[in-house]
């Protein structure tokens, strides 16, 4: 038995800082929204042009401080095919990035970008 992989839930505190981020800098596309006003939560979910994963922004209206990501979850991770090149956009958008890095004994191959509500994303070089 296999099962396909849908999407990933994070919930975010600003949806509309949270949407510039992830269009802005990873290049996702919104591709379908659900609001619940009588609920008091919105799902807006995001994927790029070749679609079949996506991640799920949860925005609850009512939220004052923001979530606890906690000490399990690590981040999500995306490809790039110019890692330096998206580094630097990263960099010059102003948002928090690490140097390269590498696993030990391997030249360096990835970094991490972090979004507005604290999440870290891996960006990491195409193969």
């Amino acid at each position: 038995m296999s099962v396909k992989m849908l999407h990933t839930c994070i919930r975010v505190m600003d949806l509309e800082k949270s949407l510039k981020f992830y269009k802005e800098a990873l290049g996702l596309i919104e591709t379908r929204r659900k609001e619940f006003p009588e609920h008091k939560f919105s799902l807006v979910y995001l994927s790029n042009e070749i679609g079949g994963y996506e991640i799920e922004l949860t925005y609850n209206y009512d939220v004052e401080k923001p979530y606890e990501l906690g000490n399990g979850f690590s981040h999500i991770a995306v490809e790039a095919v110019d890692l330096e090149g998206m580094r630097e956009k990263h960099i010059s958008l102003g948002y928090e990035v690490t140097p390269l890095k590498g696993l030990p004994g391997t030249k360096p191959s990835y970094y991490f970008v972090t979004d507005p509500d604290g999440y870290k994303v891996e960006v990491i070089r195409a193969k």
